[in-house]
């Protein structure tokens, strides 16, 4: 009468699909030269929420009597945040434009980066229960060869491609072209061993060096809309009631843990690299969530047979509640800000001014 999801493994490769192409159009919409802008901030903000959010993770598990591996990756997974979820309430909101956006999307991009690398740090810990410095090296050692690869490839090869055979590209063969360039980037990343998103990503940002940019973004943007929706009822289908129901509390707890912890995090990070008070905020507040990241760590758990099985579907339903709350932590973002800069004491604001102006 109230039929279930059997065929869960078809439902994570359609959510799948669905990050590679919500992810490819955020590459197209975010530039090398933008990046460059923000890489510092981005970078000092993404590392304070990280190491932040991996200790209250592991501290809360511990807490919860959880075993140590279970843990351990908790506490990376409660410390990415979410591109999908963010890059369409910004769409939606219309703030794309403004300049903390372009912090919270660096962020979310230097967040990704790391989590590969957190990601191998994992499988070998959860494989042979000790850490191996080796692996980590050579993971570290490989991103760079591929990120060269990426630059290289996004200033001199694609970019004269498109523009030597513009004259005969029709729209149908310019959208296929894109889509096939972003296959065979994730194609690539997988093969190397890294997250299939990352590598659509990247291609998606060497596209958005070229001279047809901006009509390939409006070629994909029905694409993306339909992988989206495909996205999000995947996420949806993956939540098991029962399990909701059974582990209540635990999802409560993390909940309120992610949004305030991530927030909190996040703007003291922003606040760190010298961004001013405002901005570190809306910052903050944006980046208070988990998702598509969190299910690929929470997965890789799963198959290594290294966390016990309800932490899946805590985490899927800690994101369910995030998503919920990311449009209205946006979109609230501003007047909070006001009000907090307007209560705070005269004489801290005027310190974070001047640090802010002096970095």
């Amino acid at each position: 009468f109230f039929p279930s999801v059997k065929e869960i493994k078809s439902v994570e490769v359609w959510a799948e699909i669905g990050v590679i192409f919500l992810l490819f159009s955020l590459g197209l919409e975010f530039s090398f030269k933008k990046l460059m802008k923000v890489g510092g901030t981005a970078s000092i903000t993404a590392g304070t929420q990280i190491v932040v959010m991996c200790l209250l993770g592991y501290s809360v598990g511990q807490w919860m009597d959880w075993g140590k591996i279970d843990s351990i990756f908790l506490g990376v997974i409660l410390s990415i945040s979410s591109t999908t979820i963010i890059l369409k309430t910004f769409d939606e909101l219309g703030v794309k434009t403004q300049k903390f956006a372009g912090i919270v999307i660096g962020s979310l991009i230097v967040q990704d980066i790391l989590a590969i690398l957190m990601m191998v740090l994992l499988s070998t810990i959860a494989v042979s229960n000790q850490f191996s410095g080796m692996d980590l090296l050579m993971s570290v050692l490989k991103l760079l060869f591929f990120l060269v690869i990426w630059f290289l490839g996004g200033i001199f090869i694609i970019p004269t491609v498109l523009k030597k055979t513009k004259h005969l590209l029709t729209d149908e063969m310019l959208l296929i072209i894109s889509l096939a360039l972003c296959l065979t980037m994730v194609g690539l990343a997988a093969n190397v061993g890294f997250s299939p998103a990352l590598g659509a990503f990247i291609m998606g940002s060497i596209i958005a060096e070229t001279t047809q940019a901006e009509h390939i973004e409006h070629l994909v943007k029905p694409v993306k809309d339909l992988f989206g929706a495909v996205f999000f009822v995947s996420v949806g289908m993956l939540i098991d009631p029962a399990a909701l129901y059974e582990h209540a509390i635990p999802v409560i707890i993390l909940s309120f843990i992610t949004i305030f912890g991530q927030s909190i995090s996040s703007t003291f990070g922003a606040l760190l690299s010298g961004q001013p008070l405002k901005d570190s905020i809306r910052t903050g507040m944006s980046l208070s969530q988990i998702g598509e990241f969190s299910f690929i760590i929470a997965t890789l758990g799963v198959t290594l047979n290294a966390t016990s099985s309800f932490l899946y579907p805590i985490v899927v339903a800690v994101s369910a509640v995030t998503v919920f709350t990311t449009p209205f932590m946006i979109k609230y973002s501003l007047p909070f800000s006001e009000y907090l800069a307007h209560k705070l004491p005269r004489k801290w604001t005027k310190r974070i001014e001047r640090y802010s102006a002096s970095t």
